[in-house]
């Protein structure tokens, strides 16, 4: 791509420094002279280098954005036509011509108004601009990866920003600008709770700022008409065909209906419980006891990334490290729970396994 951009960047500057000593040696004093010549090579020089200094300022000026500009500029353009020609009409009725002093600037201005609130308008609004423009809808021929929606839950988890630096969502997160205002909003509160809740949501948005590979962006649509913020995530999704990023537990039972609808809730809990380190039956690993279980002689023990182990024949090892056989693992909801048996259970040592059969693992656990 580097040496594509350097060709295609020399190349312009020797047709630049070509067409400027065309001009030169025919329009100035001297014709075909080293001077003229010297000119033309230096004005097409400073031009490419103008061009391209421009070009390394808009470098984050997407192909998307390019095109909303211009179909704003279009549409500012229309709308200036319609203004210049009812005003020409009014002063032609009014028996005053379009000659009058002063018009020609007014046209300008109205040019110069339409055109800029048509590129902003449209800039600000292009993710509805299908629904503007009826059986229209810009499309990427080849279906890409979805973009995704983070909610106020989402940017509240700390682990977003490890998520983000992984790669995995390059170019993919939008955060809408309602979000940002509600956060602002509740700096001001006087809920000393929610002052800090909004505190670390945008530390947690400014560190994915400064992840330059991410490509995050913003989205200006609102719906004012809506007043629940998850409510307006929900509907920018489905206007944007994007998925939603959430780290709020109560939406999981949300999902299923909202799938049906077009948009899917990714739960950052759900994705941090698939990561966790699988367990098979016959592995063998070290659990510190913590607790009474809900069964006689069973004692429960976390992993150090929160997985509840429970041990039958651990009760009487409270406060104490030991080594368990797992049985078997059973998903939930809420996360894996880990059945064994405490390694004492066995009658027979030599039934228990061995190291080659099942390698021992070790892990430290949290205090609960």
């Amino acid at each position: 791509m580097n040496t594509t951009a350097t060709f295609i960047r020399l190349f312009f500057v020797l047709i630049s420094a070509l067409f400027f000593c065309a001009y030169t040696t025919t329009v100035l004093e001297g014709g075909f002279s080293p001077a003229n010549i010297g000119i033309g090579i230096l004005a097409g020089i400073i031009v490419t280098g103008l061009l391209i200094g421009f070009e390394r300022m808009i470098k984050k000026f997407d192909l998307y954005a390019f095109n909303i500009v211009w179909i704003g500029l279009f549409f500012g353009y229309l709308m200036g036509q319609a203004i210049v020609l009812i005003l020409s009409t009014i002063l032609q009725f009014g028996q005053v011509g379009p000659e009058v002093i002063g018009f020609s600037l007014m046209k300008v201005i109205v040019y110069l108004v339409t055109t800029y609130f048509g590129v902003m308008i449209t800039l600000r609004s292009s993710e509805e601009l299908h629904l503007s423009i009826p059986f229209i809808k810009f499309q990427a021929a080849v279906q890409k990866k979805k973009d995704m929606v983070l909610d106020l839950s989402a940017v509240l988890d700390t682990r977003l920003i490890d998520l983000a630096a992984s790669g995995l969502l390059d170019n993919q997160i939008i955060v809408p600008r309602f979000l940002l205002k509600e956060l602002y909003s509740n700096l001001e509160s006087i809920d000393d709770g929610l002052k800090a809740n909004a505190r670390r949501a945008l530390d947690v948005l400014k560190k994915l700022e400064g992840i330059t590979t991410l490509g995050m962006r913003y989205v200006e649509t609102d719906f004012p008409e809506i007043a629940d913020l998850d409510a307006k995530c929900t509907r920018l999704a489905r206007l944007t065909n994007a998925n939603i990023v959430t780290a709020d537990q109560n939406r999981i039972k949300q999902s299923t209906i909202e799938s049906t609808e077009g948009v899917r809730i990714i739960n950052i809990h759900a994705l941090a419980n698939s990561l966790k380190p699988l367990n098979q039956s016959g592995e063998t690993l070290e659990i510190k006891i913590q607790r009474y279980g809900k069964e006689p002689g069973q004692g429960v023990g976390y992993l150090e990334d929160g997985t509840m182990v429970v041990v039958n024949g651990g009760a009487e090892y409270i406060g104490k490290t030991i080594k368990s056989h797992v049985l078997s693992v059973k998903h939930t909801s809420s996360g894996r729970m880990i059945f064994c048996n405490a390694f004492d259970e066995y009658e027979d040592e030599e039934t228990m396994p061995t190291s080659s059969e099942t390698p021992a693992r070790s892990y430290f656990a949290l205090e609960r």
